[in-house]
């Protein structure tokens, strides 16, 4: 745990009523800083927005888009994250209106079902995004514009972003000030998300300005990242990463630097001299073991495990000696990181402590898209490796129907819970209730107020006996395994014996497997994984062990905050 003198000690905040005021307030509480920082080429040099230029460029945009006759209307969003997709981002939800981002990864099929669900007027998307869009627009007629992040030109009803720009910007200076002037509905729907999943499961989550705003104000009264470096890494039509780190960071005055793909993300951790990195338990877990791996191909990995139990034993934590200690490790990110925060899945608590002990100060947090998305989350300052955390200044947690190891449900109100699902009243009727979230997640509060989750309620095994079986937790131990990449644990009902099986999904790390012990068949492989499962089962009681097991060759297909879409495996 952090130094607990600060864990009655928030940070100061500002109040801001909407996103426009608090693009407006913090352009001129930060006049002269930069916003952003972006690549015109792969593999050229950062080149800073200011936040003078985003407002500037925001209010040319929206104002390019009333004239065209957008108002009022819904504006979809598509494409690898940079900087116009913020522009448009912005632009559209702070006057223009309902600002719709879309999943790039998804099959144009998919596509075209959520630009019909959600009815969509225009979509603004990249060039590398043009042949998705393409075939997911096809015969839709009551899409009035296609917008191209870059192309130089208007072509009939695809429109050039640059141009919309350019245009705003000579209507702004001729006077037209009915986008600027424009006054922001703070509690009506802003922005329209879709949760992950298939079309046809997929729930579109309605927020407005308030629940945006409400959520960055008091998650930075937790953290603090005033006049730092970000680097954004997770795809921003996510509202973790539009919230947390995108709108938190203008709201700061942090600036931030748009990550070029996860391949460059070391490369332009140095070139950036990131301080702060929002991220994801794969992308940590993935960060992590490779400074294991590199230890221990230079010999290394004795010294390593020496110097984080020295800092562990001497309580090293938020001191500048561990910085010295493991030069090396923080040369590698840049050399100034000051902060990891890891959320959208649970990570072992154990990669959490050593980065801490090794300097790189790291928290977790916890949220959903329903709650704009934070909940609960570590401070900076004050916090349990374990834990995703304390309530949110403003929201309140209960856990419902709590069982003999004091687990329930996780319910929570606050002013950043949405407005409903889209379109579906009988969905929102279930997860909101007098105004409390049902968030489908398990867990307990400890004697701190800190939360814990325990699982998914979704994904809970029942057993014949009453008994409950979070999967995750047997999961979690199997992927202590270095021979177990991924794994999905779920329940089969077995009606000969009329019980319930305990059964495991394994994806094999295949590479480790070949450079520890060589080129192996498939039934040692598959000897290696009952080895792995048995001494996770020594340590099981006897309802939670694992009985039977498959292994595949290809990984768990994921969503863009590499979640595995357990809804896709079929159980037989």
């Amino acid at each position: 745990m952090n130094k607990k003198r600060y864990k009655n000690k928030r940070y100061e905040t500002r109040y801001v009523k909407d996103i426009k005021d608090l693009i407006y307030s913090s352009t001129e509480l930060f006049s002269g800083r930069n916003a952003y920082l972006i690549k015109d080429q792969p593999g050229g040099d950062y080149k800073p927005i200011s936040y003078e230029q985003l407002k500037e460029e925001m209010n040319a945009l929206g104002t390019a888009l009333l004239h065209h006759g957008l108002e009022g209307k819904k504006i979809g969003v598509i494409g690898e994250n940079r900087y116009e997709w913020l522009l448009t981002y912005l632009a559209v939800s702070c006057g223009v209106g309902v600002i719709v981002p879309i999943e790039r990864e998804l099959h144009p099929s998919e596509i075209k079902n959520l630009i019909k669900r959600s009815g969509i007027s225009a979509i603004v998307y990249s060039g590398k995004s043009e042949d998705v869009v393409n075939e997911a627009t096809l015969n839709l007629d009551f899409i009035e514009y296609k917008i191209n992040m870059d192309t130089l030109r208007h072509d009939e009803n695809i429109l050039s972003l640059n141009l919309l720009v350019q245009e705003g910007k000579e209507l702004v200076q001729s006077g037209v000030r009915e986008y600027i002037d424009k006054e922001i509905e703070s509690d009506v729907m802003s922005v329209l998300l879709f949760t992950s999943g298939t079309t046809g499961t997929a729930k579109g989550v309605m927020l407005s300005h308030r629940n945006i705003v409400s959520n960055v104000m008091n998650m930075s009264k937790m953290v603090n990242v005033e006049g730092q470096v970000g680097l954004s890494v997770l795809p921003m039509h996510h509202t973790y990463e539009m919230t947390c780190h995108i709108l938190t960071a203008l709201y700061q005055g942090c600036c931030v630097a748009i990550c070029e793909g996860l391949k460059h993300i070391v490369k332009n951790m140095v070139e950036a001299r990131v301080n702060v990195m929002l991220g994801v338990p794969l992308l940590f877990e993935s960060m992590y073991n490779r400074i294991w791996k590199q230890a221990e191909k230079t010999g290394k990995a004795k010294k390593l495990r020496r110097a984080i139990a020295f800092s562990k034993f001497f309580r090293l934590y938020n001191t500048k000696l561990p910085r010295l200690i493991f030069k090396d490790i923080h040369d590698v990110l840049g050399g100034e990181i000051n902060l990891l925060i890891s959320g959208a899945a649970a990570i072992d608590s154990k990669v959490v402590e050593d980065f801490n002990a090794m300097g790189l100060n790291m928290i977790q947090g916890y949220g959903l898209t329903e709650s704009s998305p934070i909940v609960a989350v570590n401070m900076d300052r004050y916090s349990k490796w374990d834990s995703v955390g304390l309530p949110m200044p403003g929201t309140e947690i209960r856990i419902d129907s709590v069982d003999e190891d004091g687990i329930g449900e996780i319910v929570c109100k606050s002013d950043s819970v949405m407005l409903g699902y889209y379109d579906d009243p009988k969905a929102t009727a279930e997860a909101l209730k007098d105004g409390w979230l049902h968030t489908g997640d398990y867990g307990y509060l400890d004697k701190d107020n800190f939360l814990y989750i325990t699982g998914r309620k979704k994904n809970v095994i029942v057993i014949k006996n009453g008994k409950n079986i979070f999967p995750e937790e047997i999961e979690y131990h199997l992927g202590k395994s270095d021979f177990i990449l991924e794994c999905v644990v779920y329940g089969l009902n077995e009606e000969r014996k009329g019980e319930v099986v305990v059964c495991a999904e394994i994806f094999p790390d295949y590479e480790l497997i070949e450079e520890k012990i060589g080129n192996i068949s498939e039934s040692q492989v598959r000897a290696l994984i009952k080895d792995a499962i048995e001494k996770v089962n020594n340590i099981m009681p006897l309802y939670k062990r694992v009985r039977r097991f498959d292994i595949r060759d290809v990984e768990f297909e994921k969503t863009p905050t590499k979640k595995i879409k357990r809804h896709l495996i079929s159980h037989k």
